[in-house]
């Protein structure tokens, strides 16, 4: 299942590239959240095969992921691969700078099911697509503000 979503925001494209790859910002939040993160790979610097291994509680059950950074362009673009017993897919994020201070934020997912429970959920949220879309264009525009926020309090 491909969803995605666009956000223009008021900021620096330097600034959104920063904030995007500041990952242990992330990781905190994931932490506080209850997720136990394990690094794979090497986790200094920007590059390429960096990998979190990520367990987690969703609907009762722990769950399992394993998020490598499999691509990145940058300024331009960072890709992640998504790998879990039941799900496969990735992640896109993507950077424009329309402007000196405005850029456009794209961000798009692609989920295949690797179980007969995951292709049932898979198969629900199609079935629910306009809700699923709203619900994915809320987390980009939920990111956007954040950036956005984020740029205002560093006085910039």
């Amino acid at each position: 299942m491909k969803l995605n979503t666009r956000h223009d925001i008021e900021v620096p494209i330097a600034f959104v590239w920063q904030y995007l790859t500041d990952f242990r910002q992330f990781e905190l939040l994931a932490a506080r959240r209850g997720a136990h993160i394990e690094h794979r790979g090497s986790h200094d610097g920007l590059q390429e095969g960096r990998g979190w291994q990520l367990e987690f509680r969703f609907r009762g059950k722990l769950r399992k992921a394993l998020v490598t950074l499999t691509g990145l362009e940058p300024r331009e673009r960072l890709d992640f691969g998504i790998d879990s017993p039941s799900l496969a897919g990735g992640a896109r994020l993507e950077l424009l700078a329309l402007s000196a201070n405005r850029t456009r934020l794209s961000l798009v997912s692609d989920v295949k099911p690797r179980t007969l429970a995951a292709r049932l959920v898979i198969q629900t949220l199609r079935l629910a697509k306009g809700r699923t879309q709203r619900k994915y264009d809320s987390i980009g525009e939920k990111l956007a503000r954040q950036i956005t926020e984020n740029w205002r309090s560093s006085g910039r």
